[in-house]
């Protein structure tokens, strides 16, 4: 016979009790029969040996918890019981259990949608075999230093792509412009990615004549080749060369960026000079090798630097890399993101603790109500650890059935931040919620229970049990309470006011940006990139003379005022510069060389983008021609950088890497090229512009190429949205196989450029408003229950004269010592908390006085406005109804 375990007794009594129980019974009975018996044999009569089992048993429910303890399953009834006792009690306070749960799933469920974002892009590794040996080399270099790099370097196998390649796909109807990375050949292997199907780059691919390959995305494989698992040797036409297939990646693999269509290998080709030490700097990446450890490739990339620096054909300052470093790939990829989705989930916390305190101060009111049934159950024998058990399970209920409702409104909110945040964001498509933000919200849940219940179980359960029973129903025990609701209420009102704080903040920084005068008119112009093959532009009088036919008919269309061409569009996020030489203004070997910023345009393209000359001449015609000088126009703070206190027309500036001076004509007006918060990325030093077609652009010189690709600007007088078929048809006639791509008005362009701050400026206010609702409401709530406590004291002073306005003034006073105290903790704390947001701002302090003083006022009115309400049911109470209640 096989003897039943311990576990399945336990599972027997917990889930089988009736049975369980009426087996006990049964066996008490019979040993109490027993003994019943026993005494009758030892001469006594039945009742008197009945009396006698009895007293020797003890009492017969004790008896039976004394072997149900024996059996080590009163701790799971228990619990069951608590369980079925609290969705009872709950049920019959509808209203209060809703309450409760909708507060608590907006807290939840935004902490969930949140921590999903910190989850998948700061927390989650790498989907790379071993990612924790990724790493990254910071800085840019070229190709000459990758090539020094992978030859030179023992800790650490490296590799480097360009992550803004761009190339037409043309044969296959209308060209398509596609959005690649040209990466070297041990790009993949590296990384740990394998192909779908296929296979990646091998060693040796990167070398000219060995380099005309092509590796598809997943979607670009499924949307351009209808996933044709036959596809492999195919030839596509890439840019007017015929480039082999030989791989397909699988969905997940995107890097280096999220709209990353197809990988080609760089062309790594010393012959070509210019372009292998002064081309396109890159990153670089590289994987440890087995046994070494970061502080070791380190050392060795410090040590090394400096020797390939000397590699260079011509003098590179002493400072070029000396900043470098390695440090793991994913905080290179997660970059400064994290820190905007680290502020966004401490704020989301506070506002969950808004809720928290809320819920609490409902538990506690309704812990009033409740007197009579827990004395009632401390009268029987219930001790405090039980009492407290019992509500605790009540809050983690609560708590679990807002996590679940906070759980639904996750999902949905995962999907709305997708579409709020900005594209670039680096992981943001892989975000979803998986197991790590199920467990993340099922531990938030109990937590937040534990946190809540924690302080009305207490105060419950220490009652005084002749006092409750003796005044049940009027309130009085419920007094003692008022001390915790008021300190949790004004806890509230401090959180608020460091959320909405720092929300004013962001809000005023946004305003502060989007007034920003990024030196160009953004009305009434519609752009457009045309991108030509290299090929076709290897003439480069072939190049020009498409331009200026395209914009000699573009010019002609209804409704033209004016159109130019430009390589680099404002705010459009491309960068082109050279390290300059400038007339004038000598340096020190060892410091770097100025870099300026390049913009190649036509000579129309001032007047249409509205950008003022302020000194000298613009280009012309003659200065566009294959015979003219090298001229240059330059912005108003270049030179007064460069020459302050001088004229810097007739002054000279040249790359580096080149010999002959072009010579600076004119000076134009200040444009903000990367952002609206700055002219220029932090290690450049000036802009300049050169016009399309000069001489030194079309020679070349030391890989100084006139630009294929161009954008072009048409200023319009009618509705810019009729302008996209026009242009692409113009462009078509002239050469079908250039695509016309970007098509979007200069506004859009200048608006996606605050997209980030104003994603995070959003969310930020959308916590502060819930913040402040929440906030508000519990100041209600207390003022609301102080109101009603005191409705007898209130009936007495009106009987014996009081005015309304003396009520008024009573209660308002309570909610206003509340209100003030919140708002200077708030103050002070948030003095401290926004120094965190100072990175986020723009053209505001994180200690702005106008948004402290502004916010205090706010938050003083809200909470006062919150305490009128309940002061006016206070000022119309009937004091016959008063007293009589009392």
């Amino acid at each position: 016979m096989r003897w039943p375990t311990k576990l399945s007794l336990r599972l027997r009594s917990l889930f089988r009790r009736k049975t369980a129980d009426g087996e006990l019974d049964a066996e008490l009975h019979f040993h109490l029969e027993r003994e019943i018996s026993a005494n009758i044999s030892a001469g006594m009569s039945p009742v008197e040996a009945r009396r006698a089992a009895l007293r020797e048993f003890g009492g017969f429910e004790q008896l039976k918890e004394e072997c149900r303890d024996t059996r080590n399953v009163n701790w799971l009834q228990d619990f069951a019981q608590d369980v079925r006792f609290g969705l009872r009690t709950l049920r019959k306070s509808p209203g209060f259990a809703a309450v409760a749960v909708l507060t608590l799933a907006l807290g939840i469920g935004a902490n969930t949608a949140i921590f999903s974002l910190v989850n998948d892009i700061v927390l989650r590794p790498l989907p790379y075999s071993q990612p924790q040996r990724l790493v990254s080399i910071t800085d840019s270099y070229p190709e000459g230093a990758l090539v020094a790099m992978r030859a030179s370097l023992k800790t650490i196998d490296v590799a480097g792509y360009t992550d803004w390649t761009e190339l037409n796909l043309t044969g296959r109807g209308d060209p398509t412009r596609l959005y690649g990375a040209a990466v070297s050949a041990e790009f993949f292997s590296i990384l740990g990615a394998k192909p779908e199907i296929g296979r990646v780059f091998q060693s040796g691919e990167d070398q000219p004549g060995r380099d005309n390959l092509v590796i598809l995305s997943h979607a670009l494989w499924q949307s351009e080749f209808g996933a044709d698992t036959n596809i492999i040797g195919r030839s596509v036409r890439l840019e007017g060369i015929d480039r082999r297939i030989v791989g397909v990646m699988p969905p997940d693999f995107r890097f280096p960026a999220s709209k990353t269509q197809l990988w080609i290998p760089l062309d790594l080709d010393p012959r070509s000079v210019g372009a292998y030490w002064g081309g396109s700097f890159m990153p670089v990446i590289g994987r440890l090798r087995d046994g070494v450890s970061l502080e070791q490739a380190r050392a060795e990339v410090r040590a090394t630097l400096p020797r390939i620096r000397g590699m260079f054909p011509w003098k590179m300052p002493d400072a070029l890399w000396s900043g470098s470093a390695v440090v793991p790939l994913q905080d290179s990829i997660v970059g400064d993101v994290s820190t905007t989705l680290f502020t966004l989930l401490g704020a989301i916390v506070l506002v969950l603790l808004i809720a928290c305190a809320n819920v609490t101060n409902l538990l506690l009111a309704r812990a009033a109500t409740r007197q009579r049934e827990i004395a009632v159950r401390a009268a029987l024998g219930a001790g405090r650890w039980r009492i407290c058990r019992q509500l605790f399970t009540e809050s983690v209920i609560l708590a679990i059935c807002g996590g679940g409702l906070g759980l639904l409104l996750a999902i949905n909110g995962v999907a709305w931040l997708k579409l709020l945040l900005p594209a670039n964001t680096p992981r943001l498509t892989s975000v979803t919620v998986d197991w790590r933000v199920l467990a993340f919200t099922a531990a938030i849940a109990l937590l937040t229970g534990v946190i809540f219940g924690f302080a009305p179980a207490l105060h419950a359960s220490s009652i005084d049990l002749n006092e409750s029973l003796k005044n049940a129903g009027r309130f009085s025990a419920a007094a003692r309470s008022t001390r915790i609701r008021s300190v949790l209420a004004a806890a509230e009102i401090a959180v608020a006011v460091v959320l909405v704080i720092g929300a004013g903040l962001m809000i005023k920084s946004l305003w502060e940006l989007s007034h920003v005068n990024p030196g160009f008119s953004t009305e009434s112009i519609v752009t457009a990139r045309i991108t030509p093959n290299e090929s076709f532009c290897e003439d480069p009088l072939r190049c020009q003379s498409f331009y200026s036919s395209l914009q000699d008919r573009v010019r002609a269309l209804p409704g033209v005022n004016g159109a130019a061409l430009v390589n680099v569009l404002p705010l459009d996020g491309r960068i082109d510069g050279f390290a300059a030489s400038l007339e004038d203004h000598p340096r020190d070997p060892r410091d770097p060389a100025p870099v300026l910023w390049e913009s190649v345009v036509t000579p129309d393209y001032f007047k249409v983008m509205g950008i003022p000359l302020l000194r000298g001449r613009n280009f012309t015609a003659t200065d566009m021609g294959p015979n003219s000088q090298s001229v240059a126009l330059i912005t108003e703070a270049t030179a007064r950088k460069y020459w302050p206190n001088q004229d810097p027309i007739g002054k000279h500036v040249k790359p580096v890497f080149d010999t002959p001076w072009t010579t600076i004509v004119g000076v134009v007006g200040d444009v903000n090229e990367t952002s609206l918060a700055s002219r220029w990325p932090d290690f450049m030093d000036g802009a300049i512009y050169s016009p399309f077609g000069n001489a030194t652009r079309v020679s070349g010189r030391h890989g100084r190429l006139q630009p294929t690709e161009m954008t072009l600007v048409v200023r319009t007088s009618n509705s810019p949205a009729n302008y996209a078929d026009l242009l692409r048809r113009t462009v078509a006639e002239l050469n079908p196989e250039v695509p016309v791509s970007e098509l979007q008005t200069l506004r859009t362009i200048v608006a996606q450029s605050t997209s980030a701050p104003r994603s995070t400026m959003s969310l930020f206010t959308i916590f502060a408003a819930l913040a402040l609702l929440l906030g508000a409401v519990g100041i209600y709530g207390v003022v609301s229950y102080s109101v009603a406590q005191r409705t007898a004291e209130i009936g007495v002073r009106m009987a014996l004269g009081a005015q309304r306005r003396d009520i008024l003034r009573l209660v308002m006073a309570d909610g206003t010592r509340l209100a003030l105290a919140g708002v200077a903790i708030g103050i002070a704390g948030a003095f401290a908390a926004t120094r965190a947001m100072s990175s986020l701002l723009y053209g505001v302090t994180a200690t702005d006085p106008l948004t402290f003083i502004a916010v205090a006022f706010l938050l003083a009115a809200v909470t006062l406005a919150a305490t009128y309400i309940p002061a006016r049911r206070a000022m119309r109470v009937d004091p016959m109804v008063a007293l009589r209640y009392e």
